[in-house]
């Protein structure tokens, strides 16, 4: 019921709290959102930073809760990309990073066809029954991080509907590569290059840029190149992607998500072997 401009600043507070009551929080978001901005000679600002890895929370659960509202403070840029890619009628591959307002993506696209969300159930069944309550909305599906989820996905490609996918996650042992990511080895799926290699499906990846405070965000699309049969060089090139698409807008990726963790299952890294 409060006003975005209102929640975002709960969110704002609420991110800062996180950042300065755990130290564990704080190192690991430091340590990585640091090494990134660093690289890229852009400025380091940890708090600010923090503040917006907060709204990215509050951000989402505004958008599920006020998804017309929310639709109204989207400004579409990119959109005839889009039409063109879904027009082919090979479907959609779309990639969208835990970045600013990302919920509002597949909102955004479901005012125009239907869309089939990949997503990884929580462990805590009242959290995971809060984000399916969220995110239930009309004209979208989501489906679990499993080979029925991948089947339903591929039915919906064939069908000439849209897929979606957060690139940014690790994937469970044995379903991913180690390619380099801002530098570091990390876990990633090549699961978009197999689903868009299958029938020519056009990717592209979508970023939700948060706009100043209460004002929306900016939704941007990229149309990738199409990505490498050779699961090594899809995820490598699909990182490349994604580091473009954060470094749009550094300080509202979620830094404090361990990008470069070892999942149980899956091989040492190269650096390690």
């Amino acid at each position: 019921m409060l006003p975005l401009a209102v929640v975002q600043c709960i969110g704002a507070f609420l991110g800062l709290l996180a950042y300065l009551g755990s130290v564990q929080y704080r190192t690991l978001f430091r340590n990585q959102y640091q090494a990134v901005v660093m690289s890229q000679q852009l400025p380091f600002t940890p708090w600010a930073a923090a503040a917006e890895s907060g709204k990215l929370f509050s951000d989402s659960l505004w958008i599920w809760k006020n998804p017309q509202k929310a639709l109204k403070l989207v400004e579409v840029r990119d959109w005839d990309l889009v039409k063109a890619a879904i027009d082919e009628g090979h479907g959609l591959v779309m990639l969208t990073p835990h970045l600013g307002g990302f919920e509002i993506i597949p909102r955004v696209l479901a005012q125009h066809f239907p869309a089939t969300i990949l997503y990884r159930p929580s462990r805590q069944a009242w959290l995971n029954e809060l984000v399916e309550a969220g995110r239930a909305y009309p004209n979208m599906q989501f489906v679990p991080t499993n080979l029925n989820g991948v089947r339903q996905m591929t039915r919906a490609l064939t069908r000439g509907e849209a897929i979606g996918i957060l690139p940014d996650q690790v994937p469970s042992g044995g379903e991913g590569v180690w390619v380099p990511f801002f530098g570091r080895p990390a876990y990633t799926t090549p699961l978009p290059a197999r689903l868009a290699n299958r029938n020519n499906t056009p990717v592209v990846m979508f970023t939700a840029k948060r706009k100043s405070l209460g004002q929306g965000w900016l939704m941007q699309a990229t149309r990738l190149e199409p990505l490498s049969a050779d699961s090594l060089l899809a995820a490598s090139e699909l990182n490349q992607a994604l580091e473009q698409a954060i470094l749009k807008a550094p300080e509202q990726f979620i830094w404090a998500y361990n990008r470069y963790k070892h999942p149980t299952g899956a091989e040492l890294p190269p650096s390690n072997t």
